[in-house]
């Protein structure tokens, strides 16, 4: 299982710490250090579409109005930060955020 996100986002953190509690093992990669490629990026796209990007945090506020009106992969591109969090990966499927549903579907079983 992989968790896409950041070091310092406490979400992040606490999905990570309640999956290994569940005794399942997760790579963790901080998507600042190490960017998403092109690929990555277009197939989580595909997935979520626009919910890829927090539209209420202050990194994307602080974007430009260009960068605003552009594509999700451009502003991800340019901010990692903007990208909501975390994206976990368990096998070929895709999960965004670490909310009940997530949470009942990764740590039942």
């Amino acid at each position: 299982m992989i968790i896409y996100g950041l070091s310092t986002c406490a979400v992040c953190q606490r999905a990570r710490k309640d999956i290994e509690a569940s005794g399942k093992d997760v790579d963790f990669r901080d998507i600042r250090a190490d960017p998403l490629t092109e690929a990555e990026l277009a197939e989580l796209i595909v997935e979520f579409g626009d919910r890829l990007v927090d539209r209420s945090s202050n990194d994307y506020r602080a974007l430009n109005d260009w960068l605003k009106n552009s594509e999700a992969e451009a502003q991800i591109a340019a901010k990692p930060k903007v990208m909501a969090r975390p994206v976990i990966r368990d096998g070929d499927t895709l999960y965004l955020g670490w909310d009940e549903a997530v949470q009942s579907a990764l740590l039942a079983g």
